[in-house]
């Protein structure tokens, strides 16, 4: 393949495109900061008077044999950017009458009715290959300069000597890469096109199959798109972050919340300087931190379609499912499906993992325990997705700093409250009382039965034994969720790179919490 790259953001090159059921065709890729042009190679007029004139009205009607009557032949060069099947499907749909804009020949040329190396001065170098073009087969030919390659004239044309035509890249397609996705993979499958991918811009228009020389080729290509669509992603996040109404009913339920903490926990005296500072100033109530594509895998699949594209966000306290970008303020209220990031459990998949030849993929567990398996398309694109999600568990954790759940024990209702600063705490709800408190150190395993139960063994600080507390909730998965939010976010306090690391699994699951419900990495 042979391309050339300029900059970081800038890069050309020459592929093959399928677009339809078409022949692949040779194109020109340039890819821009904002957006992937695909180039076709066309004949343009730079001097003289071309053999076309100006434009014209006619109106047609349908015919019952024959249709229109119209046969459309553009031999690969453009009408009005619009290719061939394009017309004739436009001209299928249309009524009994059509209004057609069209531009009309002045005079049949004579070079047109001349085969090739005949009276013409202009003939190419290389007639004896027995090699022709369709422009060469008119009497128009290529070299009309030795030196010069690129140009075309005849001298066979009588009516106008001063023509001269150059070979030029003309835009058949523009991608805007805000929000495109794109993908390796035939749609809907885990089937990955050899050397080939597509891109598809945010209103729906696709590039074709682009087929790259090779799979390095291929692969810098796709890297080069996601790093352009990454950055404007960010860009778009910042933006939007400035200009993002604040969202006063959360923070006013926000408000509510620590009111009731505050009420239930009593006498506990505990220091909610952290949550009264964080509700002052607002940060990261409604932040974005990340917005981008990934394939849902179909829990129940078509027989077509096992793959889906989402559309992910984090935002604030919750991860966003859409179905296409969020554009406006109303867009946010109307996602396929909520989470609040701090009760979800996100897992990165290994080889052993992967459900089918998609690679690139990772599950969130939700809140009722529901496992989503998602695919992204580069090992860049699934790094993104995993620091972005540890980062908004880690602010949304600092945010709240402390949960609380309604438990039972021994059939008596009580409450488990988890504190970023205390540690547990389990109270009786009616009388307030606390029953115990560990520190998160002091939590040296646990289980659960996957259903309600989970069993805590927490080391008594004085006499070092193991004491074994055993609470039902009606809510598991989310208790089970929130205490490994807890313990990430505590271990990332303690080392800043903790973020940014991969060994961000391994830490929180070092802190003892296992689950028989795969909740855990």
């Amino acid at each position: 393949m042979d391309f050339r790259t300029a900059c970081e953001e800038t890069k050309t090159g020459i592929c093959l495109l399928q677009d339809g059921n078409q022949e692949p065709f040779k194109v020109r890729l340039h890819l821009a900061r904002d957006i992937l042009m695909i180039q076709e190679q066309d004949v343009t007029c730079v001097s003289g008077e071309p053999f076309y004139s100006g434009e014209r009205t006619v109106t047609i009607r349908r015919q019952a044999v024959g249709g229109f009557g119209l046969s459309i032949k553009i031999n690969g060069i453009n009408v009005r950017k619009c290719r061939h099947e394009e017309v004739v499907q436009v001209l299928r749909n249309a009524g009994e009458e059509v209004t057609l804009t069209v531009s009309f020949l002045k005079r049949a040329p004579a070079f047109l009715k001349l085969s090739l190396n005949e009276d013409c001065a202009c003939a190419p170098s290389d007639q004896s290959s027995g090699t022709s073009s369709p422009l060469c087969d008119s009497g128009l030919h290529l070299n009309y300069h030795p030196n010069n390659t690129d140009t075309l004239s005849c001298s066979s044309w009588p009516a106008s000597p001063g023509l001269r035509w150059e070979k030029r890249w003309c835009d058949l397609r523009l991608i805007p890469l805000l929000h495109s996705r794109f993908s390796q993979y035939l749609p809907g499958t885990d089937l990955s096109r050899q050397n080939a991918f597509q891109v598809t811009a945010v209103d729906g228009v696709c590039s074709g199959v682009i087929q790259c020389l090779s799979a390095e080729d291929c692969g810098e290509w796709l890297q080069a798109i996601a790093t352009n669509i990454s950055s404007l992603t960010k860009h778009n996040i910042k933006k939007i972050n400035r200009n993002f109404p604040v969202n006063q009913q959360t923070t006013r339920g926000y408000a509510v919340h620590v009111i009731m903490i505050t009420v239930i926990m009593g006498a506990l005296l505990l220091d909610y300087t952290g949550i009264l500072s964080a509700y002052d100033n607002g940060d990261n109530t409604d932040k974005i931190v990340y917005m981008g594509w990934c394939e849902t895998r179909e829990q129940d699949p078509l027989q077509d379609r096992v793959y889906s594209p989402t559309f992910l966000a984090l935002r604030g306290s919750c991860l966003y499912k859409f179905l296409a970008p969020p554009v406006t303020t109303w867009d946010w209220t109307r996602a396929e499906k909520t989470f609040s990031v701090y009760e979800i459990m996100c897992k990165i998949l290994k080889d052993s993992d992967l459900l089918d030849r998609r690679r690139h993929c990772f599950t969130v567990q939700s809140e009722s325990g529901e496992d989503l398996y998602f695919s992204v398309e580069l090992d860049s694109d699934l790094a993104q997705w995993e620091r972005a999600f540890q980062t908004a568990t880690f602010l949304e954790v600092e945010r709240i700093q402390c949960k609380t759940y309604a438990c039972v024990l021994e059939g008596h209702l009580m409450g488990l409250t988890i504190d970023f600063s205390t540690g547990f705490i389990c109270f009786d709800a009616a009388t307030k009382a606390v029953l115990w408190r560990y520190k998160f150190s002091q939590l040296k395993g646990s289980s659960d039965d996957g259903k309600s139960k989970i069993k805590f063994l927490f080391q008594n600080p004085d006499t070092k034994q193991i004491e074994a507390k055993e609470l039902e909730f009606s809510n598991l998965f989310a208790v089970l969720h929130c205490i490994h939010s807890f313990f990430a976010a505590k271990v990332a306090c303690l080392d800043p790179l903790f973020l940014g690391s991969q060994a961000a699994a391994s830490a929180a699951s070092s802190s003892g919490v296992v689950s028989k419900a795969k909740y855990m990495t």
